[in-house]
């Protein structure tokens, strides 16, 4: 099988390229990204990564002629290049959407014009923003807050709407809040920013008053859940799935306790009492995946 995976030099690629790797072994993998993040090592004493697929391409997801070029035979298509923090996509929302949201719905339509078995887009349990008590569902109301929340559920409201998508699956996956190691490791996410800043400062630091929920998914996960969306045999040809577990729905200020027991160590932990209440709280559903 040949996959095309955009954004495979982020955090979430270089797992995922593993994954199918292990998991196929006649897997043919083509990376396509700008390599922005290529040569970030996570320590000066760690060798730089490489790349665990057969041909790396570098390139801006809107360049659609590029794009057109490298989807030649391809099996499946996953779309995870993206712009994918609050603070990025505030500062610059244009490219947000051109990037999140457009780049992404042109990839799925050329997949159904050139009949790939699957396009596989990474979407975020953030579309719903400000929840309720009640774990939320895919037919929940969503409510995004920010930028990158809302150029997830703009791709999700696009592709919901094509008519005819012929033998293209289209799945579309909400992840919960990624955390993990990665050979890109990301230290802007909650879990993985706690456990840096405990380790390094012996201190946390809680912007918000610690009331807020976040579902959580290590990024191994996430990969599976690709994976899987690649070859689904069930559901029908457009699908959204919240992909998490049930077990990982946390409020943050526990989060921040329970980094604190697992490291063992003198950890101060010190929460924004007056802090402005953080409307991103929400707890995922994710019966429908499991």
């Amino acid at each position: 099988m040949k996959y095309f995976i955009t954004g495979n030099l982020g955090y979430i690629g270089p797992v995922l390229c593993d994954f199918i790797k292990k998991n196929d072994n006649e897997a043919f993998i083509i990376g396509y990204d700008t390599g922005y993040f290529l040569n970030c090592a996570i320590s000066p004493k760690l060798p730089k990564y490489k790349p665990n697929l057969d041909l790396q391409v570098y390139g801006d997801v809107r360049d659609k002629n590029k794009i057109d070029y490298y989807l030649d035979g391809v099996d499946h298509v996953i779309q995870l290049a993206a712009i994918s923090n609050d603070p990025m996509g505030n500062e610059f929302e244009q490219a947000t959407i051109d990037i999140n949201q457009s780049s992404s719905v042109y990839l799925a339509k050329k997949c159904i014009e050139l009949d790939i078995k699957s396009f596989t887009f990474a979407s975020s349990c953030s579309v719903y923003g400000a929840g309720s008590d009640k774990p939320r569902t895919e037919v929940d109301l969503t409510n995004p807050l920010t930028a990158y929340a809302r150029s997830k559920i703009g791709t999700e409201e696009e592709l919901k709407n094509l008519r005819n998508v012929r033998n293209t699956k289209i799945t579309c996956l909400r992840f919960a809040t990624a955390c993990g190691y990665s050979p890109n490791l990301r230290l802007d996410l909650v879990l993985n920013d706690f456990i840096a800043t405990a380790l390094t400062t012996n201190s946390i630091k809680i912007l918000s008053d610690g009331s807020p929920w976040r579902p959580l998914i290590d990024v191994e996960d996430m990969a599976r859940a690709l994976y899987w969306s690649c070859y689904r045999d069930k559901g029908e040809a457009i699908e959204i799935i919240n992909i998490g577990s049930p077990d990982w729905n946390y409020q943050i200020k526990d989060l921040a306790l329970s980094t604190k027991k697992e490291l063992g160590k003198n950890i101060n932990i010190d929460i924004n009492t007056n802090a402005a209440p953080d409307k991103r709280s929400y707890r995922g559903s994710f019966e429908k995946y499991y």
